[in-house]
């Protein structure tokens, strides 16, 4: 049964733990980026060298091209899942961005998944 949908708390220390039947999908690491709107982007590393690398290499002078590397750019941070707990850090940043404090929730959107403030 594939997960497409969870909840969780960050910890203290403002770490997402990715459940137990997800973490094989971001065995090459995780990219976590800003959305099109108050919401964060959840990329196994795999899908985001894949589809969106080339996506953003489009042509040098295109603004559409410029203003999706802003946009995804912008506090972009990649990391692995920790060993043990399967856990990754947000940047704060991200989280103010989001308008997260705490509680989230993680839906997928495809290939990536869209992280959301908990109402």
């Amino acid at each position: 049964m594939a997960v497409d949908y969870f909840e969780r708390k960050l910890d203290d220390k403002r770490r997402l733990t990715i459940p137990t039947e997800l973490r094989d999908e971001f065995a090459s690491g995780v990219v976590l980026t800003r959305g099109f709107q108050n919401y964060l982007h959840l990329y196994p590393k795999s899908v985001w060298d894949e589809l969106m690398e080339p996506e953003l290499q489009g042509n040098i002078l295109d603004e559409r091209t410029a203003d999706l590397n802003v946009k995804f750019r912008a506090g972009k941070t990649e990391a692995a899942l920790d060993e043990k707990q399967g856990r990754i850090l947000v940047e704060q940043h991200l989280l103010d961005f989001a308008g997260i404090d705490r509680d989230v929730i993680a839906v997928r959107a495809g290939k990536y998944w869209r992280i959301t403030a908990a109402q």
